[in-house]
């Protein structure tokens, strides 16, 4: 098998309004696309980081809740990379979304640090490259 990319991201709400609103407002990802399925009472928005597509953001009717903490089995969080982590925590204080305290990643010295969507999803922040590669 021989797969080139990550494709997206599915990410299922329970308000959409407001994670769409949270999604391109707040982290400032395009929608390129927004399509009502009538059949299945749910949208699907297609949202993006410059030119790479990266989450698809649904609406379910009654979606169960998050699993909470401790860490369960499954996706574990979805992570945004930045070079100015700073900014970014302005941004959110300004917002007045909370966050956890910045740290350091032991391995590549690089910050970063956690935040929730409006579902409870961890996002994490990571301040570096905006491609993470293995070439040297």
């Amino acid at each position: 098998m021989k797969l080139s990319h990550l494709h997206h991201v599915a990410v299922i709400c329970s308000d959409y309004p407001r994670s769409l609103e949270f999604y391109t407002k707040t982290l400032g990802l395009r929608l390129i696309a927004e399509n009502y399925r009538a059949n299945r009472k749910s949208y699907k928005a297609d949202l993006a980081i410059g030119d790479d597509y990266v989450i698809e953001l649904f609406s379910f009717p009654s979606p169960p809740s998050r699993v909470t903490n401790p860490e369960a089995a499954g996706l574990r969080h979805l992570a945004f990379a930045t070079d100015d982590l700073d900014a970014v925590l302005a941004d959110l204080d300004k917002a007045g979304i909370p966050h956890e305290e910045v740290r350091t990643d032991e391995y590549t010295g690089k910050r970063f640090f956690f935040f929730r969507d409006p579902d409870k999803l961890p996002i994490e922040i990571y301040e570096g490259q905006s491609k993470h590669s293995l070439k040297g």
